[in-house]
């Protein structure tokens, strides 16, 4: 299996002014790709540390990927040291990349000057991968075995998220072209429900008794619950998946309702999947998620054939003037209470003439909890109409252990999703 380490470069990740997003989407690709990331590292704006880190990552792992560092100022002194790591002697005009300078400060209406022509100069035994969004180049550079007893690869992309993001399906195919990738069949199935150490133990019989030519990884994520991916190496064939769904069908019946989908699935594609072959529709309430619900579901393309819209009911008199929960139910159980999630669900789907609607009403913090509905508690409610052609309401209270607003918040949102993807696999029954 194939190593790597990733590196970001520049003093505004280690003084805390911008966020390192680089590093998780890098990693989640090598990770689908099958390549082990060891290490991530920071670096500051300077020409030791960044000779000294990357020399002494290029010596460890096969693959290093680099980001930031490649800009038009005098602290961008990454492709420097580069030059003088790979014993580059001079700098050489990469064409293609020129042309993309011109074009973008062109469509800017500004002039191009040394200063941006001087960004498509890269060292001589680099190989360049053409940035089309942006005027730094990605560059490659392939270290003799010589020099670190093997032959590791670095990968230098623009620091600019969405840049380095664009970049990557290029430098996975130069992977690939390059044979620096290992022979490898990936397999994931999508959970939620169900904690990680929970479902470790739960299939930790079927784990142990896996092939050895078979490795499983639980890759855990707040908004999608639990992916279980199964690699096979050694092969990439239609024999090879035939084996990892013949394991994977092994746990099925016992993960059951829990298991929503495979690969890159979410519970929002879930639900918009079922909705438009279904031909069924979805309005949302929302008020301690505040539209991240509607957010995310919009995110998705096709969303309007199947989503009509949302009514973020913050405050109490949206509740009551527009989706028509009664003042009784406010004053008698307050607004985080089963009655008022259930009068949401049963209001927004009546406003907005949905087939479903889902509320949500709750403390996301890190005031505003009770003894009796502490920090956490959420009321999440779906209204539809059963199999017998009567409206039905199905609720749901749950309750989260103390975290942050945004934490809470991204909590209650899948897990209401989640609710109503429940509900829709058993409306049938209802």
């Amino acid at each position: 299996m194939k190593t790597a380490a990733i590196c970001t470069i520049g003093d505004e990740i280690l003084i805390g002014q911008i966020v390192d997003t680089n590093s998780s989407h890098i990693a989640l690709e090598l990770n689908r790709i099958g390549v082990r990331v060891m290490e991530m590292r920071s670096l500051a704006d300077d020409r030791h540390a960044i000779y000294s880190g990357l020399d002494n990552l290029l010596r460890m792992y096969d693959i290093v990927i680099t980001t930031g560092g490649l800009g038009p100022t005098k602290d961008d002194i990454t492709k420097y040291v580069l030059a003088e790591l790979s014993d580059s002697k001079r700098y050489v005009m990469h064409n293609g990349q020129l042309e993309t300078v011109a074009r973008i400060l062109s469509a800017r209406g500004i002039e191009l000057t040394d200063i941006n022509r001087n960004q498509a100069l890269v060292p001589e035994n680099a190989e360049v991968i053409v940035n089309s969004l942006g005027t730094a180049p990605a560059m490659v550079f392939r270290f003799p075995e010589g020099k670190y007893r093997h032959s590791p690869t670095l990968y230098s992309l623009p620091g600019v998220p969405f840049e380095a993001i664009a970049l990557l399906p290029e430098v996975v195919r130069d992977m690939t072209s390059r044979n620096l990738l290992d022979i490898i069949c990936h397999k994931t199935i999508c959970t939620y429900g169900i904690p990680e150490s929970t479902l470790a133990k739960m299939v930790e019989r079927w784990e142990d008794a896996l092939p050895e030519d078979m490795r499983l990884a639980y890759l855990p994520n707040a908004m999608s619950g639990v992916r279980m991916r199964l690699s096979l190496y050694g092969g990439a064939d239609k024999a090879a998946m035939k084996r990892i769904d013949s394991e994977f069908n092994k746990i099925r019946p016992l993960l059951g309702e829990s298991i929503y989908g495979e690969g890159e699935d979410t519970l929002y594609s879930f639900i918009a999947n079922y909705m438009l072959e279904h031909k069924q529709t979805l309005s949302v309430a929302e008020s301690c998620t505040g539209g991240k619900i509607a957010s995310l579901f919009t995110s998705l393309p096709g969303a309007s054939g199947f989503f009509y819209g949302s009514v973020t009911s913050y405050d109490n008199s949206v509740k009551s003037n527009v989706l028509g929960v009664s003042s009784c139910i406010l004053e008698q159980y307050g607004a985080v209470s089963r009655e008022c999630a259930e009068a949401m669900a049963t209001g927004v789907r009546k406003v907005l003439g949905t087939d479903f609607g889902l509320s949500t009403t709750g403390i996301a913090g890190p005031d505003g909890g009770t003894v009796e509905k502490p920090v956490g508690t959420v009321w999440v409610a779906v209204a539809f109409t059963g199999k017998d052609g009567a409206d039905r309401v199905e609720s749901r209270k749950f309750e989260f252990s103390r975290g942050t607003r945004s934490v809470n918040i991204d909590r209650f949102s899948s897990n209401a999703v989640n609710f109503l993807r429940l509900t829709i696999l058993h409306s049938s029954e209802l």
